[in-house]
């Protein structure tokens, strides 16, 4: 992972309504200054998120965050505690499971709303630990209709009420339900976001299996194929919630909504969805809001063919987009105005004209929809997988120029009156929306002309591992969820964070240990705040909160606990400095259950040179649980994942401690660079001395070997 501050500064002039191919964008002679690394501070909040996914800030700078498993966390400033305050059920299979989350800022104050969205379970088959080899979860490439009515769902939005920090699932009111095909990857984000006159904006993806097109565009309707595999079914139709940021308004105080007038579509016009508000959206992850004009900052997930083909269409693009107003944006025909797809016949595999962006024709027998469709509008930046001649800002590594497309839209900044914090960003940030990329580690700031569009992209000096997900707080601080590098599990160095900037002093730098993670009570434990500092040199004082309870427990350095109760606590060390100023840093400690600690043992072994690892390899393995109680092989799973660049594909998985899977490379990805095959196990206990089942995970790395220089 790279390690570095964004300090300097590098723009370009971006061309409002000019064609993309008659742009000639020229690096700005007058860039903006940004101060250094040196006048930001970042602070953990939370070290053990789970799989970070989403956060929200509260009016009270409290923060939910959630993980994919279910989990809705709550950090609370006052005492540095995060408390879990609910799990959600959720169905997983590849990417689904808990989503999103957020409040109306508007009115959170008043109603206590929650709002989350997320996988129920329902009854779509699952995988059945007594047939290891074989996932009866996974929904088949081949076959009828009936095969694939079994795994149809939903993903839902619901709204909750938060009880103190408590989230009470008995009070879910149902919003509404996106409907999706389930046993397949991927594409299923969702973010939700709301406007000032209480509009809810929830953005979801095309659900559509991209691993077999070439990295270009899925338009797979060949006889017997999964529907899945066709994009058109659900982003290219007017009449499917996929693919799509809806717009809508939830009922005051009952289930439910109705849609506003001014979206893409009137309501009650034939084979349409008055719910949409823009179209035409691959994976639309993360958008921001700008609360005052309305507009949307969207980052919409690129295709992952790195270079253009005339017989396919042009290579994968990432797009940052200011939706203004409603509009379709291509996908899965054009990805701007000018750079169309081929309507490619997979059954025959021959390529057919150039799809037209002034109004596409959407022509699957899977289309429910209007056959016309809106002209694709601009986006408002889109690179590629080489240095852009638009964008040189935005930079590409690696000896081939690849180090993926996983654009992020973050709201703009907003500075509050009378806001006082010490910690607040600075007045010259206002307006300026954030554009994150989760695989290339990057934060900018985009400068906006005077009608609102892009006219400079700032660097921006805080750095962060893998941004999820980021928000401004109430007292002007950037709150981060930051995934880490790892795929589809707590990585070591997930975390939520806060961003302060600094006006002279710095908060201090938390740090905790504990002489042991657990065991059977009573268990006497040696905690330790060796490592704590303070930037300044202020003296520091110091609160522990052992068990969890909100309370002091000790305000020694390096004090003893003696726990006598089951359970999982988060003991918690706060530290104050003599300007009031604090961080926290927590240990994980069980009582009554241990953690169980897994080694996944593989040959071929990864990295080896003496058997170089190749796709097409079958690799058996051996997974080792080291629990205190009797391990149930029956529920250790081993997941097959494709890493490409910094993200990862979610393949197959298996259940069993021993086994082999092959790993295979999908059409869509051969030839690419900077791929890998990731096996990860994971093993849940039953539980003991009353306390619920613990999870232990792990994940080894093939690489393939580098092709030689030139190929």
């Amino acid at each position: 992972m790279r390690r570095k501050a964004i300090a300097a500064v590098v723009m370009a002039v971006g061309c409002v309504g000019i064609p993309a191919a008659a742009q000639a964008q020229t690096p700005s002679p007058t860039p903006t200054p940004q101060p250094g690394a040196e006048r930001f501070e970042k602070l953990t909040l939370n070290d053990f998120p789970g799989e970070p996914m989403n956060l929200a800030v509260l009016p009270d700078s409290r923060v939910l965050h959630t993980a994919r498993t279910g989990e809705v966390r709550i950090h609370d400033p006052k005492t540095g505690r995060n408390v879990l305050a609910a799990t959600i059920e959720v169905y997983q299979h590849d990417e689904e499971g808990l989503q999103s989350v957020a409040v109306n800022p508007f009115t959170f104050e008043d109603d206590k709303w929650v709002y989350a969205y997320y996988s129920p379970p329902l009854n779509t088959p699952a995988d059945n630990p007594d047939t290891p080899g074989f996932n009866e979860g996974d929904a088949p490439d081949n076959g009828t209709a009936a095969d694939w009515q079994r795994f149809k769902g939903v993903i839902r939005l619901s709204r909750y009420k938060l009880k103190g920090n408590r989230l009470d699932l008995k009070t879910e009111q149902k919003i509404i339900d996106v409907p999706v095909d389930r046993g397949q990857c991927c594409h299923v984000g969702g973010n939700i976001e709301f406007d000032a006159a209480g509009n809810l904006y929830l953005s979801t993806g095309d659900d559509t299996n991209p691993f077999f097109s070439d990295g270009y565009s899925p338009l797979d309707d060949s006889p017997g194929r999964n529907p899945v595999y066709d994009a058109r079914r659900s982003a290219g139709n007017t009449n499917d919630l996929r693919g799509k940021i809806l717009r809508i308004k939830p009922k005051r105080n009952k289930p439910g909504y109705t849609v506003p007038d001014g979206n893409l579509f009137k309501k009650n016009r034939d084979k349409t969805r008055p719910e949409i508000y823009a179209m035409g959206l691959r994976n639309p992850f993360r958008f921001g809001i700008d609360p005052e004009t309305g507009d949307l900052y969207v980052g919409d997930y690129s295709p992952d063919a790195d270079k253009p083909d005339p017989l396919r269409g042009p290579a994968g693009h990432g797009r940052w987009i200011i939706v203004k107003k409603p509009a379709n944006y291509g996908w899965p025909y054009c990805a701007t105005p000018t750079q169309a797809y081929n309507d490619y016949d997979f059954a025959t595999k021959t390529s057919g004209p150039k799809f037209n962006c002034k109004a596409p024709k959407n022509d699957s027998p899977y289309n429910t929809g209007l056959t016309t469709l809106p002209a694709v509008e601009r986006p408002d930046i889109w690179y590629s997988y080489i240095l852009s001649p638009h964008f040189p800002q935005l930079e590409v590594e690696g000896p081939e120029g690849n180090d993926g497309i996983a654009p992020m839209g973050g709201p703009a900044y907003v500075p509050i009156r009378g806001n006082r914090s010490p910690f607040r960003f600075p007045d010259r940030y206002a307006g300026k929306p954030l554009f994150y990329e989760w695989a290339r580690d990057w934060t900018k700031m985009v400068e906006l002309n005077k009608q609102g569009r892009q006219r400079e992209i700032d660097g921006f000096a805080p750095f962060v591992d893998n941004p999820m997900d980021m928000e401004w707080g109430p007292d002007g601080t950037l709150y981060v969820l930051e995934y880490g590098d790892g795929y589809f599990a707590e990585n070591p160095d997930a975390q939520l964070s806060k961003i302060n900037y600094v006006r002279g002093n710095r908060s201090p730098v938390a740090k905790a240990f504990a002489s042991t993670k657990g065991g059977r009570g009573p268990l006497a434990v040696q905690f330790s705040s060796e490592g704590t500092t303070d930037p300044d040199g202020d003296e520091l004082t110091y609160a522990w909160d052992f068990d969890a309870d909100g309370k002091v427990d000790s305000r020694a350095a390096h004090p003893n606990f003696t726990y006598t109760k089951n359970g999982e606590f988060r003991a918690t060390l706060k530290v104050t400095d003599e300007t009031d100023r604090t961080a926290s840093a927590e240990v994980q400690i069980v009582i009554g259950n241990q953690r169980p600690v897994l080694e996944l043992i593989t040959s071929p072994k990864p990295d080896d040179p003496a058997t170089p690892f190749q796709f097409g390899t079958t690799i058996t393995y051996e997974v080792k649980v080291t629990d205190d109680a009797p391990v149930d092989c029956a529920k250790v799973t081993v997941a097959y994942i494709l890493g490409h660049e910094r993200h990862g594909h979610p393949q197959n998985s298996t259940a069993g401690c021993t086994g082999s899977i092959t790993v295979p490379l999908d059409a869509g990805h051969a030839g690419a660079a900077n791929l890998s095959a990731i096996l990860g196990a994971s093993y849940t206990d039953a539980g003991a001395e009353g306390q619920p089942g613990l999870n232990g995970n792990t994940q080894v790395r093939f690489t393939p070997p580098a092709p030689p220089h030139g190929n």
